[in-house]
């Protein structure tokens, strides 16, 4: 399993809450960690394409828009724009190594990692969240593994936070995974779910591995970017 996700890229499925602390301040110490790790996997071999989510500041974003106008397609754009920026960001502290430009056209990434450099992407399209712009990316570029990097440890049964019974799952099915976004994904900007009923249905049909880990504990991710055993799920056929 190493193996094979080292001969290919691996797409990672950046949350934007991992760039802010409990306090909603950006988490610089963490942004340097995360784009080390990156450089330092990178240096063994290892290419990636990165997307990243909106976080605390799509959130405020689309709260404002949805009070100011009651458009869920503006709340989609702008959170769509706050995912831009937050990629830049990373960007900024991955330097000479990432492309100098947020990827908004998907085609640009297998063209960028031909260069020999880090496609970072965010939002896409209005109504299409960053998980499925994440899928489409480990489509096109034909990833060995996509690797969803978030505030959730784990994918679970039910909220782990409301009910103290909720089942862990340590390896799901495709199948598994969308049936249990079916009934939570809300398709509507900033609600919470696993991952998006869409992205779920794109990695089924290419039969791409997913990886849910808890992205604060940067051990696991890198275990989870490596291929090798991590406390998170594993969705795969």
């Amino acid at each position: 399993m190493e193996k094979k996700i080292l001969e290919k890229p691996v797409v990672i499925s950046l949350g934007g809450s991992m760039l802010f602390d409990e306090k909603g301040n950006f988490d610089l110490n963490y942004i340097t960690e995360f784009s080390a790790l990156l450089l330092k996997l990178r240096k063994e071999g290892m290419r990636f394409v990165v997307a990243v989510g909106g976080g605390k500041i799509a959130k405020d974003y689309c709260n404002a828009v949805r009070e100011l106008r009651g458009s869920e397609f503006l709340a989609d754009r702008i959170a769509i724009m706050a995912t831009r920026m937050n990629a830049l960001l990373l960007i900024s502290v991955l330097g000479d190594q990432a492309y100098q430009k947020v990827i908004t056209d998907l085609d640009e990434a297998p063209n960028v990692l031909a260069m020999g450099l880090i496609p970072v992407g965010a939002g896409i399209i209005e109504g299409v969240t960053t998980d499925t712009a994440s899928t489409l990316l480990a489509e096109l570029v034909n990833a060995g593994a996509l690797v969803n990097v978030s505030n959730i440890d784990a994918i679970y049964s039910d909220d782990p936070k409301k009910n103290l019974k909720a089942e862990k799952f340590r390896e799901m099915t495709h199948r598994q995974l969308a049936e249990l976004a079916a009934a939570q994904d809300k398709r509507v900007a900033r609600t919470n779910f696993p991952f998006d009923l869409m992205a779920c249905k794109l990695a089924m049909r290419s039969n791409i591995p997913i990886h849910f880990v808890y992205g604060k504990n940067l051990n696991e991710v890198e275990k989870a970017l490596t291929g090798k055993e991590h406390a998170g799920t594993v969705v795969k056929d």
